[in-house]
């Protein structure tokens, strides 16, 4: 048996059910586990707490996987957890006109380190810790059971590898490779995505939601949509009436699928532009040439992943919200995300008001956004809360 005992007084947030355990809580481990095996997490006094896995290369030492004494972590245990995030999905499921999804949601599922969403009849694994890199072929039978899907593909090319120790990994775990475009549904729209190179795991399904709500939005408004990506946001506010739209982006390769994407909803419509550059100096020259929007999209990259980047991170939502304001006529409406997990909401709300305060309007928050409830957040992990948004309006 291998065992992992905390120090002194530091057992209260596994009492408390919160899936991490700190390198700087664990006072010794007994036996000699390998690193990736399972693990009992006990007190200082040797009681029981709960069963996670060990990596000593990482901060958080021990993942938490379950805080029943009697349940073994075997095959059946990962089989059993996978099939119960399917079923919650089940409504979703059932959903001729959504056909992509998030299927596994890490710590929220009580699976930490493990991410699989499906696109159509495949399915995308993003094995982020070394615990779950060791199961990854239990986690695939188990998945292959739960759905049986046409392919599995690993998008395991994400950095927080590397604080595990491991490498960056993708490739087809089952089945057949995905094509270099596959179309999916959401809400009835058609999307193309790129599975095997898009970013994330070939498209912002945590967005879903919002994206219906700007629809609300966006009637008679001519939309700046920055960080455009696959034009995801552009395609349900053409849908809704909007005037024109400028998709911007730095990338030439999403501006063309976000093209493909407004065809395949539509087609081209006159007065839609697609824009390359940096956002802030775009943002920048928009401002000094005195052009005006009525709708504006700020869906940006993690600018913090971790705490560490929090300082650097709130100059750059500043800097992009004070521009987007500024660039706000009278009463128009500001759609502002940040999806970095080292800000909170209550923060991100502070940097917006800070914009504001700089850019001398008022301001409104008429909605608050988040991620769609295939991203469950778990009460006893409100790291999971990881996209915030606002939707404002600028007065």
């Amino acid at each position: 048996m291998t065992d992992v005992y905390l120090r002194v007084g530091r057992e209260k947030a596994v009492q408390n059910r919160h899936p991490w355990v700190y390198s700087g809580a664990v006072e010794r481990i007994a036996g000699d586990p390998a690193d990736g095996d399972v693990v009992a997490v006990r007190d200082a006094q040797g009681q029981f707490l709960a069963w996670g896995y060990l990596n000593r290369r990482s901060q958080i030492v021990v993942r938490l996987l379950s805080w029943e004494q009697k349940e073994s972590v075997t095959e059946d245990f990962w089989q059993a957890r996978i099939s119960s995030a399917v079923a919650r999905r089940g409504a979703l499921a059932d959903d001729v006109g959504t056909t992509a999804y998030r299927l596994v949601h890490a710590e929220a599922d009580l699976l930490p380190g493990l991410i699989v969403d499906r696109y159509g009849d495949f399915l995308v694994v993003q094995c982020l810790t070394l615990g779950i890199a060791r199961r990854c072929p239990e986690i695939v039978r188990a998945l292959v059971s739960a759905t049986s899907p046409r392919g599995v593909y690993e998008r395991s090319d994400v950095d927080v590898r590397g604080l595990e120790g491991l490498p960056p990994a993708t490739g087809t775990l089952y089945g057949e490779e995905p094509p270099p475009e596959y179309e999916i549904l959401e809400n009835g729209y058609r999307f193309l995505v790129d599975i095997v190179h898009g970013q994330k795991t070939g498209f912002y399904l945590d967005q879903r939601d919002n994206r219906s709500a700007l629809a609300r939005y966006a009637a008679g408004r001519e939309m700046l949509n920055a960080f455009a990506y696959s034009g995801s946001f552009s395609v349900y506010a053409a849908s809704s009436g909007a005037g024109p739209i400028v998709n911007l982006d730095a990338s030439a390769e999403a501006l063309d699928l976000a093209r493909h994407n407004a065809a395949l909803n539509g087609g081209d419509r006159d007065g839609d532009e697609y824009v390359r550059g940096d956002v802030f100096e775009v943002l920048r020259g928009y401002r000094d040439r005195g052009r005006g929007f009525d709708l504006i999209v700020l869906d940006p990259p993690k600018f913090a992943p971790t705490r560490k980047h929090v300082d650097r991170a709130s100059r750059a939502y500043k800097d992009i919200n004070l521009l987007a304001i500024k660039l706000l006529r009278p009463d128009g409406i500001l759609f502002t995300f940040s999806c970095s997990g080292g800000i909170d909401a209550l923060t991100f709300q502070k940097i917006v008001f800070g914009a504001a305060l700089d850019a001398r309007r008022d301001v409104q928050v008429v909605e608050r956004m988040s991620q769609g409830s295939d991203h469950p957040v778990l009460l006893s992990f409100p790291e999971s809360a990881y996209l915030k948004g606002l939707v404002c309006r600028v007065l």
